[in-house]
């Protein structure tokens, strides 16, 4: 098929490219001033017209138009422009949505740090003194084992034997969060 203007002419013979350019130029400013005050982006209307006439040189020999060559551009990025704005309301449901969940997660997140935090230092405070000053100085100041036995003035065997025993505490009293306390506490 061919795509037919409305003084009969049509898109499709010798001189096709000439009849389309003259098409695109004599109704581009128009068509874009159109979608322009649907899309109130000029960029965007831009593409929806060049969009439009792409799809219209793409299948010029195969489409029909039954009213005039005008109207069918019109009709054409009208709803071109509304795809454009369905897109968009979809685009921005979707991410109002990603936004509510992320900020959900985000609180959960909070609100499980500030309980392992209360859990730890609840643990902490039931290990004896030495074990806890052991534990604290080999994991919050990430000292290492000979650092801290010549630190507190005790051999590396006695830092071992704490660190053994606060673990085995801890593992005990934070079972509940240990996969999270893996992440926090690594060698755990």
């Amino acid at each position: 098929m061919e795509v037919t203007l409305a003084k009969r002419e049509t898109l499709v013979h010798t001189d096709q490219e000439a009849v389309f350019e003259a098409a695109f130029k004599g109704n581009f400013k128009a068509l874009h001033a159109y979608s322009y005050t649907m899309l109130q982006d000029e960029a965007v209307a831009e593409e929806i017209v060049q969009t439009v006439f792409m799809k219209l040189w793409e299948s010029r020999e195969r489409m029909a138009i039954h009213t005039s060559l005008r109207a069918y551009l019109y009709k054409s990025v009208y709803h071109e422009s509304l795809n454009y704005l369905k897109h968009k309301k979809v685009q921005r449901k979707y991410m109002e949505e990603a936004i509510v969940a992320y900020r959900q997660q985000q609180t959960e997140e909070t609100e499980a740090d500030k309980e392992l935090q209360r859990q730890l230092q609840q643990a902490l405070r039931q290990l004896p003194e030495k074990c806890r000053t052991v534990f604290q100085l080999s994991r919050f100041e990430e000292l290492k084992y000979q650092e801290i036995a010549e630190r507190l003035g005790i051999s590396l065997k006695t830092v071992e034997a704490h660190m053994g025993k606060a673990l085995k505490l801890l593992r005990v009293q934070l079972a509940d969060f240990l996969p999270l306390l893996l992440i926090v506490l690594p060698n755990l």
